[in-house]
């Protein structure tokens, strides 16, 4: 089980959907309507001064990066659900903490895939400083982490998995 909680690059079933989901789009729409265009302006002479030809170029080789990149992310993922998490009693991957600094200041996170993460909605990436420190930890513990801003010590007030 120790492969579960420490996942290299785990991701959630939703955010492997959403991940696919782009890459299809991407190969399925995006992609050949790029191709039309290039092939539709390439056929109007001068390339040089043909924006759409240029623009398109442009365009599909940023699309073929990003499939590229998304292919490599999807084949390394490893989909965790974290509702089967085993202990719950302590934070792994999918857990969502609230956490209370020395001020009483609460926040509510969720460790999520590292493709995944949006700290605008409290949802931060496996690897990040916080989620490292936050790894196994329990109601109660306190832990510290090192942030730009400085030192800051957090503890864990309650845990829970979807």
């Amino acid at each position: 089980m120790a492969g579960q909680q420490r996942p290299s690059n785990p991701i959630s079933p939703a955010g492997y959907a959403a991940m696919k989901a782009r890459y299809d789009h991407l190969l399925d729409t995006e992609r050949p309507e790029i191709v039309e265009i290039v092939s539709w302006a390439a056929g109007n002479g001068d390339r040089s001064e043909n924006g759409d030809y240029i623009y398109g170029r442009k365009r599909m080789r940023e699309i073929d990066r990003e499939l590229a990149h998304l292919a490599r992310r999807m084949k390394s993922a490893r989909v965790i659900d974290p509702a089967h998490q085993p202990d719950q009693s302590r934070v792994f991957f999918g857990a969502t903490v609230e956490i209370a600094d020395e001020d009483d200041a609460r926040m509510e996170l969720t460790l999520v895939g590292d493709d995944e993460q949006d700290a605008g909605k409290g949802r931060i990436g496996w690897s990040s400083p916080l989620a490292r420190a936050l790894r196994g930890a329990a109601i109660g513990d306190l832990r510290t982490v090192r942030l730009p801003g400085g030192v800051k010590e957090w503890e864990v007030v309650a845990i829970r998995y979807a």
